[in-house]
């Protein structure tokens, strides 16, 4: 069984983490790490798992897991590693922004499985990418693969307020959220650095905008993106395309119809739809921000690090209603 500790485990990445770990047949979940909620049971934060689990959070740093998951907020994680060296020698999954960029000394590869799954098997660290670079850059890769990507990018997406985590604010409170939408960070959202950067690594020569609107939407969780560009190839050559590329992905699927969120909550799954309008290719991407978006996809990371079969733990269906 691989030993799993949460540091970090009382929020919303941290209580998906847990759901889904606890099912896992691989793993077995031994420490919950929590500043504010250490000695509480685990059921009584995450009041989903009543019944579940037995475990208590701790403030105690636990030195013999095989795996650390890393939940912290943003610009936490590399001071919790600082604070604890020896954690550099364990296998590592950051849920934070602060590995994602290829820089100097950054030993993290970069975790979407879709891209870089041998480069995941064979390392010890791994940054989980954003939730919107999760679907902007699934709707995107096939173009880059293929070098087709001529243009600038526009991409317009909305998510869900738990994409905002626990932490109180204006803009995540029930009264604010309902009934009510709002563009926030245009053209400068932190996820843009990450999308561009694994683009130019399937295309270097592309040297446009990628120019992104994204939404807070009056819903809980998911992600729906809508990303266009000029593109030479018919709608029938497009759609192939995109069928051939993730022809062995299990997580990702090219459908015929517009997906919804519902089609996609609570599962590991993105959803693509594929269609040309005259000059311009609109890809449609769907996912669970929480699964897909964070700790679904940091378990498939976990699961091709240790060896498993990807959709080890995995196979979730959707509420739909």
């Amino acid at each position: 069984m691989i030993r799993v500790s949460i540091i970090g485990a009382s929020g919303y990445t941290g209580g998906e983490l847990l759901r889904i770990l606890l099912n896992h047949p691989q793993c077995e979940v031994v420490h919950c790490f929590s500043l504010h909620n250490a000695d509480k049971a685990v059921s009584a934060i995450h009041t989903d798992l009543l019944g579940d689990t037995s475990l208590h959070f701790t403030n105690t740093v636990y030195r013999d897991a095989d795996v650390y998951f890393l939940c912290l907020g943003h610009g936490k994680s590399r001071e919790f590693i600082a604070e604890n060296s020896w954690l550099l020698d364990k296998h590592i999954i950051d849920l934070s922004n602060e590995f994602r960029l290829h820089k100097e000394g950054n030993t993290f590869v970069y975790g979407l499985p879709e891209l870089h799954k041998q480069q995941i098997a064979q390392s010890k660290h791994i940054a989980n990418p954003g939730c919107f670079a999760t679907a902007i850059q699934l709707a995107l890769l096939p173009l880059a693969q293929s070098k087709l990507l001529t243009q600038d990018i526009h991409v317009s997406a909305i998510t869900g307020s738990t994409g905002a985590g626990q932490s109180l604010s204006d803009t995540v409170h029930f009264s604010w959220r309902a009934n009510n939408m709002q563009v926030y960070k245009a053209f400068a959202h932190q996820h843009v650095p990450e999308i561009v950067q694994s683009l130019k690594h399937s295309q270097p020569a592309w040297n446009n905008a990628l120019r992104f609107i994204p939404y807070r939407g009056n819903f809980t969780r998911g992600i729906i993106a809508s990303c266009y560009t000029v593109c030479a190839l018919s709608n029938e050559e497009v759609t192939e395309l995109y069928f051939s590329y993730y022809s062995a992905q299990p997580f990702v699927h090219v459908v015929q119809e517009q997906p919804d969120i519902k089609q996609v909550v609570n599962t590991n799954k993105c959803l693509l739809h594929v269609e040309k309008h005259d000059d311009v290719v609109l890809i449609t991407s769907v996912l669970d921000n929480l699964i897909k978006g964070a700790s679904g996809q940091a378990v498939q990371n976990m699961n091709l690090m240790f060896g498993i079969p990807e959709q080890t733990g995995l196979i979730l269906k959707a509420s739909v209603f």
